[in-house]
């Protein structure tokens, strides 16, 4: 078995989920609150493409993809002058801004119906939807003038370190003094932790919760966090991991 792609569960068509191959099939290890993760993380390799419910593995060392399927959103470089042959991004595009705790606001841009979809991908823990323009040229030149105060990118090493602490009100309250908002967003994910997760890659454990891309798992009392892409491309085997891992220093 290896596990080939992940899906956050921010469309609300189901559960979040790893995405795993067994040869012919192709599966969801769904990710719900409780249950039970018991796998062992063999070799890495590329993790091939899948179409629906088709998988084509590869062989080839590069993770989670070698060279020959890794693909380049190309629009995540554009600034408002298209790098494509042509500009195919005619339709409504809302400019946001997202909040991580406790002071990371960043500024993005996503097609408008997709707006609240992709602040959950993300993992924001609140969001003002700021503006919407009539296509994506724009507001990326809307979002590259905001980008010049506010970051443009969050690492997800950034997201774990603070997963258990909330958003500055005061803070927050300051970056939006000057915009006029057309909607704001909070989210609840489910779960709460009482201090920083440790940053580890596995996938043996009770799950906590998903926020985003991160996967929280609880191990003899200490909460890991794991980023799902950094799990793309693994081969698993059955039985939970007897690595040492890192305890938080509440568990003595």
């Amino acid at each position: 078995m290896q596990i080939v792609g992940y899906d956050t569960g921010a469309s609300g068509d189901g559960a979040p989920a790893l995405l795993v191959s067994d040869e012919d099939s192709l599966s969801r290890e769904e990710l719900s609150v409780g249950s039970e993760l018991e796998y062992t993380l063999g070799r890495r390799h590329c993790a091939g493409t899948f179409d629906g419910s088709v998988h084509v593995p590869c062989t080839r060392p590069g993770a989670p993809y070698c060279d020959a399927h890794t693909s380049t959103w190309i629009c995540a470089r554009c600034t408002g002058t298209c790098l494509k042959d042509e500009m195919d991004c005619y339709e409504p595009h809302a400019i946001y801004l997202a909040a991580f705790a406790p002071t990371t606001f960043k500024v993005g841009v996503t097609r408008e119906w997709r707006l609240e979809t992709r602040l959950k991908e993300q993992g924001a823990d609140r969001a003002v939807h700021l503006q919407t323009v009539k296509d994506g040229r724009i507001a990326r030149q809307l979002e590259a003038e905001i980008a010049e105060e506010f970051t443009d990118r969050v690492r997800v090493p950034t997201k774990i370190r603070d997963l258990n602490r909330t958003v500055d009100e005061s803070t927050w309250n300051d970056a939006l003094s000057a915009f006029d908002p057309i909607a704001s967003f909070d989210f609840d994910y489910g779960f709460e932790l009482d201090s920083a997760p440790v940053h580890e890659t596995l996938a043996s454990g009770t799950v906590v919760g998903t926020q985003g891309r991160v996967l929280v798992l609880e191990r003899g009392g200490t909460a890991y966090a794991t980023d799902m892409r950094d799990l793309v491309g693994y081969e698993l085997e059955a039985g939970t991991t007897e690595r040492s891992l890192q305890a938080s220093l509440g568990t003595f």
